[in-house]
């Protein structure tokens, strides 16, 4: 008998889906029955019918119990979790981070869980890599919104009234959300500059048209690691770096910052009297407002008056193109089902021993299991009865990644460190 994968409809907060009709059509090739609760692709332009003729069945939510398979976008709420059966697998973007709790939560109810946001960057892993599909659409997005909200013409007009000039955007972080946010600020017709400690990124900057900002002395050449991550500066680089960014921030009309670092605050980038510093009517954009936010004032949810410039802390970003992140998000999913499905027999089976299974596994056999998040959980009372799921093996020793000492805001990384997103 097909295992049974079942896709949830979120939350009202979460416009997006963890299918798309495309999804559905390859996944019951692999041999899989999919079914989609009632109305969960409706935030995201996608009906029921559309699901349907791609050959997934439309269920009621109390379907979830039988389901060996569950698809999701954000990790369950305890609520929703009662209605999992134990054993089954549930593939979502956890947010671990601080939420041992809830890891612990789930190693109680049975379930063995991966978080699709700790996807190693690695050759084979590059079509499931959650965080860039969403941070290059935040990215665009924080362009889009920027534009709205400034109060003039980003692109020069010259015009037979007189001469409009180019809007200038100043983008914190050359990650994969700051690349995309360049990108997308240069089509529209601004000036764009960026800044960002990796010496590599000067050059991908560059290429985009844009003009890279940063103390360029010997210990910047020397701020990368041979793996391509940011070192830690010295805080007399900072200040340096600091009053660089304060005396060109003064000068933009735009800035977008996109800093994130794993398990902790976001870094504060941007201070009010930098903001104070700006022309009235300028605008910023914090992408890393859910995590404490990189400008001062900017307020999660809200766009905000802060020293007279418009402060946007939009959360979910991507989830406002949710139409597109929907589609990424499930091609992601996809692609990392794909790997744990015999093609000859169909059968679905998590092999422990797989980099992509360590390095995302969260919970298994009534344990938090992944080696980042484990101890802290222990502090929560686990019921250690709780039956083994039976759709994977015993996980085994789970194996330690190598973590970067930053990234940014798609992967949780810092603009003064920052990776990619």
């Amino acid at each position: 008998m097909p295992k049974i994968v079942f896709v949830c409809r979120e939350g009202s907060d979460e416009p997006r889906v963890a299918a798309s009709p495309e999804s559905v059509k390859r996944l019951t090739g692999l041999g899989l029955s999919v079914v989609i609760e009632s109305g969960a692709g409706l935030a995201s332009g996608v009906r029921d019918v559309d699901f349907e003729a791609t050959g997934a069945r439309i269920a009621g939510a109390g379907e979830v119990g039988s389901a060996d398979i569950i698809l999701r976008v954000n990790r369950p709420t305890v609520t929703e979790m009662a209605s999992y059966r134990p054993g089954a697998v549930v593939f979502a973007v956890m947010d671990p981070y601080g939420n041992e709790a809830a890891l612990a939560d789930m190693a109680k109810a049975g379930l063995t869980t991966f978080a699709m946001e700790l996807m190693p960057r690695i050759t084979r892993a590059q079509s499931m890599d959650v965080l860039s599909s969403q941070a290059n659409l935040a990215g665009y997005r924080a362009v889009i919104d920027a534009s709205h909200e400034y109060g003039r013409a980003m692109p020069m007009m010259m015009t037979a009234a007189g001469t409009v000039p180019a809007a200038k955007v100043f983008v914190m972080g050359a990650g994969v959300a700051g690349l995309q946010a360049i990108a997308t600020a240069r089509r529209l017709g601004a000036v764009v500059s960026a800044t960002d400690v990796r010496p590599a990124a000067k050059e991908q900057v560059a290429s985009l048209g844009a003009k890279f900002i940063a103390v360029e002395d010997e210990e910047f050449k020397a701020a990368e690691t041979a793996a391509g991550y940011a070192k830690p500066m010295s805080e007399a680089y900072q200040a340096k770096q600091a009053a660089l960014v304060a005396e060109h921030i003064a000068k933009q009309d735009i800035v977008i910052t996109t800093a994130l670092i794993p398990g902790r605050p976001a870094p504060k980038l941007v201070s009010r009297a930098m903001l104070a510093s700006m022309k009235p009517g300028s605008v910023a954009v914090d992408l890393a407002v859910e995590r404490g936010g990189n400008i001062e004032g900017s307020e999660k949810g809200k766009v905000a008056d802060v020293e007279g410039v418009t402060v946007i802390g939009y959360a979910n970003v991507a989830g406002r193109i949710a139409a597109s992140a929907s589609a990424l998000y499930a091609r992601n999913l996809f692609a990392f089902i794909e790997t744990v499905v015999d093609k000859g027999t169909k059968e679905f089976a998590v092999n422990p021993e797989d980099e992509l299974v360590k390095a995302t596994m969260l919970t298994h056999g009534g344990q938090v299991v992944h080696p980042n998040f484990a101890a802290a959980a222990a502090a929560f009372v686990v019921d250690a009865s709780v039956a083994a799921p039976t759709a994977a093996p015993a996980a085994g020793p789970a194996r330690a990644r190598k973590k970067p000492a930053a990234v940014d805001a798609e992967r949780g990384g810092d603009a003064t460190a920052e990776e990619k997103l």
